[in-house]
């Protein structure tokens, strides 16, 4: 069968493959799109993984391939090459297949089957995979010279020929070879991968070269960003930028980064949110508008939370926060069928198993928070003393922490309760104004807000604002935040505000856990190409 990329996994094709040695390293690596090569039956000679090998023989890999870059030099030849114009990528090459097409390709050698003189290769560019036939007897000797000082890993270009085998795969007859970069360390054997779930993410090039499935992951994280972009303009937002560097940490509440700016002898921040000046926008007359856009914030890293990370953040003026909940559903309804094609989304564990199918059928639930908590911490919660909460919630297995305010333990219970154990698409609305100072007061409930938090997957996936524009209660909200910290308060945004800001509706978007959601990714190392980590020493 064919997996990811075409990769073949079934039995057969497993021990009908001659895997011969090649130069310093055996066998096929990383993934082969539509491999399909008929060898002779041959007991199978599995290779050694060459992240296996003690550091002396890395080392001993390494003097080896730096060795015949100097061979090759002696030949004439530069080692890592330029330019090569090629008549399209091998996909495209594939695509439009016909004996006796003459073509010029390029890509990484992943594969190499040794049969005396005659020779078969896998070129990979990162589009598709293709078969190049290498006929030794029929080249100039400096074409020989250079071919026999290839390895796993190089990237060549190749003027060839179409040709289709005896056993009908499509390949390239080649009739000249261009070195265009020299590999000086070889990669993980495909029949072991790259296993070793830290260096995936130390090294994430080689992860991408050798895990069909992580190179798909972000594939499908691209779509996932193309499609919001168009999305959103099909809908008349336009997409801005605003400042990643300010004097002021404002728009969320969290820990920032601090950087200084020698020139103006500034000390500046790196933003935790672009909520401030996406509203100053919203001011400025632009009534549909959207970032995405990178957040820093100097705090704990964890499965779910990496210091650096993408958001969408988009405001809507004349709209509320239920326009908003519309708007959210049906696009991450539009992505799942866009880049899944299905609105039930498997989460497996690393070995494979289901773990749960998260559903994405429309129409998702809609719920005040209260309802939720009581649910989950008793009808009479809220009926409750202080005290007799922070009880509850011990008998509930919910560790309270002593400094914590009453509204933050009921906080606590909910995400304890609640959040972590929904994973079903859910609106929660109408949260404490505690927690959101920058949302509207709600009419029917002056302690809520008008407000939506979107749970899928036991985390927040989405938060949706009917916003506050009320420049007085603006204030008051900031100060109490600020406490003795007045200088935190961002005076020119309180000053934009009275100027007038339109009532509007604004949401974000995490895309890093949008993309784990949907596409079953359980860390957020595995959705982030290159995540933060303790250097090794």
């Amino acid at each position: 069968m064919l997996h990811a990329f075409g990769v073949r996994n079934d039995r057969n094709s497993v021990e009908n493959m001659q895997l011969v040695r090649g130069l310093d390293t055996v066998g096929r690596i990383g993934p082969i799109p539509h491999a399909r090569v008929a060898i002779p039956r041959l007991t199978p000679q599995y290779p050694p993984s060459p992240m296996e090998h003690p550091p002396e023989s890395q080392n001993e890999l390494f003097a080896t391939r730096r060795a015949k870059v100097d061979a090759i030099r002696e030949l004439g030849v530069d080692p890592f090459g330029g330019r090569f114009e090629t008549s399209g990528s091998v996909a495209e090459i594939r695509a439009r297949f016909a004996e006796g097409n003459q073509e010029r390709a390029a890509g990484r050698l992943t594969a190499h089957r040794d049969m005396g003189r005659s020779h078969f290769l896998d070129l990979n560019d990162g589009t598709d995979r293709i078969q190049l036939y290498v006929g030794t007897k029929d080249m100039a000797p400096e074409q020989v010279a250079l071919f026999k000082l290839l390895d796993l890993a190089d990237f060549i270009g190749v003027e060839a020929e179409c040709f289709t085998t005896k056993t009908g795969e499509p390949s390239l007859r080649v009739k000249s070879i261009t070195l265009l970069s020299k590999a000086l360390r070889p990669l993980p054997s495909s029949w072991y991968g790259l296993a070793d779930v830290e260096q995936r993410y130390r090294q994430r090039y080689v992860d991408l070269l050798v895990n069909p499935g992580s190179r798909e992951v972000f594939l499908q994280r691209i779509q996932i960003v193309r499609g919001i972009r168009e999305f959103l303009q099909e809908r008349g937002f336009l997409e801005v930028e605003t400042p990643m560097m300010q004097a002021i940490a404002g728009g969320a509440a969290a820990q920032p980064f601090k950087t200084h700016h020698n020139a103006l002898n500034l000390d500046l921040y790196l933003r935790i949110a672009p909520e401030l000046y996406l509203k100053r926008l919203l001011v400025g007359g632009f009534t549909k508008i959207f970032e995405l856009n990178r957040n820093f914030r100097n705090e704990g890293i964890s499965r779910r939370h990496n210091p650096e990370f993408t958001m969408l953040e988009a405001y809507w003026a004349f709209a509320d926060f239920q326009q908003m909940a519309d708007l959210v559903e049906e696009l991450i309804c539009h992505l799942a069928q866009t880049v899944r094609g299905t609105l039930q989304i498997d989460h497996k564990d690393a070995e494979g198993n289901p773990i749960r199918t998260i559903d994405l059928s429309r129409p998702w639930r809609r719920a005040p928070y209260r309802d939720l908590v009581r649910e989950a911490a008793g009808q009479d919660w809220f009926d409750l003393t202080p005290e007799a909460r922070r009880a509850r919630a011990s008998e509930l297995g919910v560790e309270i922490a002593p400094a914590f305010a009453d509204f933050e333990v009921t906080q606590h219970v909910f995400e304890k309760l609640v959040e972590e154990k929904t994973f079903n698409p859910c609106f929660v609305t109408h949260c404490p104004a505690e927690l959101v100072p920058l949302a509207r007061q709600s009419a029917q409930d002056p302690a809520t807000v008008d407000v939506y938090e979107l749970i899928i997957n036991g985390q927040e996936i989405s938060p949706g604002y009917s916003e506050l524009n009320d420049p007085i209660v603006q204030r008051e909200r900031l100060e109490h935040q600020a406490g003795e910290e007045k200088q935190n308060i961002d005076e020119d945004f309180l000053t934009a505000l009275e100027h007038g800001m339109p009532p509007a509706g604004g949401i974000g978007i995490g895309i890093d856990r949008l993309v784990m959601m949907l596409t079953g990714a359980e860390s957020i190392r595995d959705v982030v190409f290159f995540p933060q980590m303790k250097p090794t020493l």
